[in-house]
């Protein structure tokens, strides 16, 4: 069995118009979620083997906090390209190259491509990942190269309340 962990990056800044949107960093609020959610996500899912996130400025700021939560430092986060405003296919690229030593892996990246990959994965539909939900399943598999095709369990969503 192995378990995934989709996180929507935090509320990001619009304040500065000229930075473009790869370089746009938190905001107030999402530098407040962050830290929220990861505690929320720890009392559930107290160990998380690998994180995986887009470079992207907000989502990367985002799986920090997460992976400080777990005791990891950012540079052990891996940062890949392909999440950045990735589609579903990507999403399922990216987890079929998973190293199998990786039961529970956690996933930041971007919307509208995020929400798009979740409800690919259960019969559980969520309109809109809100900033800086998470949603988790498990998946019936020992390789991650199974993935795809593997059947697939719902285990929680949960996201910051306003």
């Amino acid at each position: 069995m192995k378990s995934i962990i989709i996180v929507r990056h935090a509320k990001s800044s619009w304040s500065n118009n000229d930075l473009p949107d790869f370089e746009r960093p938190l905001n107030h609020r999402g530098e407040k979620d962050a830290p929220e959610m990861a505690s929320r996500l720890k009392k559930k899912v107290p160990k998380i083997d690998a994180f995986i996130s887009s470079p992207a400025k907000r989502a990367l700021a985002t799986a920090a906090y997460f992976a400080e939560e777990y005791g990891l430092k950012k540079k052990e986060i891996e940062q890949v390209q392909q999440l950045y405003l990735a589609d579903a296919r990507n999403f399922y690229d990216v987890i079929r190259k998973i190293d199998n030593d990786v039961n529970v892996v956690a996933i930041f990246s971007h919307n509208p491509g995020i929400t798009d990959f979740v409800n690919t994965l259960t019969s559980t539909r969520i309109d809109e990942m809100p900033t800086c939900a998470i949603f988790a399943i498990d998946a019936d598999i020992t390789s991650w190269a199974n993935f795809a095709d593997a059947e697939k369990t719902f285990q929680f969503f949960d996201y910051p309340k306003a």
